[in-house]
């Protein structure tokens, strides 16, 4: 497959955890990534083009993405960037309510939006919500309202964008073993709650992003819970 016909994929988040394997994933299936995140990773691999941008605001991610994709057409977004720092009603302020809605929500707004721009002939979208946006957990008060929104956001752009021949899902992961969620320090003890006794691997959140991005079919609007069964708790 030359560079020219090689499909291209928007991958948000990309220096690390989930949205790092993501990358490497459509990397590994032969496909042009479009890396970006506050603080990319520099590499010489002629598929992956790394670039540097804040989601929140979106003249930057659009000019980025402009100069990045150029005249070739966008097939997929997998937006997998956000924050979770915890929060509850006694704890909570301004300042962090603003970084995480700007980032989890206001950034999911932009970064559709532009990535629709660049979808001539269709394309997929994997948004990012979490189990919590369903079932909440202690101490993380705007983190899972933040998704909630993001859930919302998947059924609304699947019914607007539809008419482009734009498919748009989300995934809900449970615990998965990443530097971040590690540096929480409450993976061991969340893990007790579910049923398979382990936290999934980015890898396994890439496999479910690859297969919903790669033959955009008759799924849109839908949220995919892969928490290895506590949501059904």
């Amino acid at each position: 497959m030359s560079l020219e016909s090689t499909p291209t994929v928007i991958v948000t988040g990309s220096a690390s955890g989930m949205g790092q394997a993501c990358a490497q994933r459509f990397l590994d299936e032969g496909w042009r990534v479009i890396a970006l995140d506050t603080q990319p990773q520099l590499t010489d691999h002629t598929r992956l083009v790394p670039v540097q941008a804040n989601i929140c605001d979106e003249q930057q991610v659009a000019e980025v993405i402009d100069h990045a994709v150029g005249d070739k057409p966008v097939s997929a977004l997998v937006h997998a960037a956000g924050v979770f720092p915890t929060s509850n009603l006694e704890t909570f302020d301004e300042e962090s309510y603003r970084r995480i809605f700007d980032v989890n929500v206001l950034g999911t707004l932009n970064i559709t939006r532009v990535a629709s721009e660049h979808m001539h002939h269709g394309g997929s979208m994997m948004l990012f919500a979490t189990v919590d946006a369903f079932a909440v957990s202690a101490n993380q008060l705007l983190y899972s309202a933040s998704k909630a929104a993001v859930v919302s956001i998947t059924k609304s752009l699947a019914l607007e964008l539809a008419e482009q021949g734009i498919v748009v899902n989300a995934m809900a992961p449970g615990w998965v073993d990443t530097p971040g969620t590690r540096a929480g320090g409450r993976l061991e003890e969340g893990i007790k709650a579910v049923p398979l006794k382990r936290a999934a691997q980015p890898a396994e959140i890439a496999d479910w992003a690859w297969q919903f991005c790669r033959s955009p079919g008759y799924v849109t609007g839908e949220i995919l819970c892969i928490s290895g069964g506590i949501i059904v708790r």
